[in-house]
């Protein structure tokens, strides 16, 4: 299968509420400096391999490594990625510089995404696992893609206001999509309303979990099974 080119779009920025409490900081020690080579994008392709790519939440972007929320403490990005490498996937993810464009970097994985599948990867053996700002890179790469076999997993991005966004844009969600969010989430909802507008199409298959873990976004911050385990299941009961 090959690939078309993604389609033009608006430079959209993504919609991202921010957080106007600002408790203060735990006291525990941040993780050390983090090597991320070891997720670069592969130099060789291993058609029989499955990938994830895991797109971190803009704190990252804004704070490099290690960051920590006032709110929900550190965002254990290595920790992350080395629970989702336990389940055998080859997987993908590195460090985006601040104030990221969206949009723009959604056209990148859309390209690493694309030059797997052209090398012979079957879309059904790829999955995009976003977080908060991650998972609105996501939905690009999925609109960008127009792909009905491959697996994303969106997690803590559908806002009232973000779904409105997509939908003036007219991003439409492709393939099989899980939504992840914690009910105590005050920036993020249910993604059923941006799932009814990708009907007809080419959305395949959708979900959601609404977890009640009870610390809102911080759900993204640590390797918690909760959404680890449905993430991973997803990408494999799908092959």
């Amino acid at each position: 299968m090959v690939i078309s080119p993604p389609p033009t779009i608006s430079e959209t920025p993504l919609v991202l509420p921010t957080s106007s409490t600002t408790p203060a900081v735990p006291s525990r020690q941040p993780s050390p400096a983090l090597d991320l080579s070891a997720y670069a994008f592969p130099d060789s392709i291993d058609t029989t391999k499955r990938y994830i790519f895991y797109l971190h939440g803009k704190i990252i972007e804004d704070q490099g490594i290690p960051a920590i929320s006032p709110e929900f403490g550190e965002y254990e990005y290595g920790a992350i990625l080395r629970k989702l490498s336990q389940h055998g996937f080859v997987l993908i993810s590195e460090q985006r510089p601040k104030n990221t464009d969206g949009v723009a970097y959604a056209r990148k994985v859309t390209e690493q995404v694309a030059s797997l599948v052209n090398a012979g990867v079957p879309a059904k053996n790829i999955t995009v696992v976003g977080a908060s700002k991650g998972a609105g890179i996501a939905v690009y790469v999925s609109h960008f893609l127009g792909n009905e076999e491959m697996n994303f997993v969106i997690m803590a991005i559908c806002h009232p206001d973000q779904v409105a966004a997509f939908k003036q844009e007219q991003i439409f969600l492709y393939g099989n999509i899980l939504s992840i969010y914690d009910s105590a989430d005050e920036f993020a909802g249910s993604c059923q309303d941006l799932f009814s507008f990708s009907v007809g199409k080419g959305i395949s298959r959708h979900e959601e979990v609404v977890l009640s873990i009870g610390t809102g976004h911080g759900i993204l911050y640590r390797p918690i099974d909760e959404w680890i385990i449905p993430s991973v299941e997803w990408a494999e009961k799908l092959r």
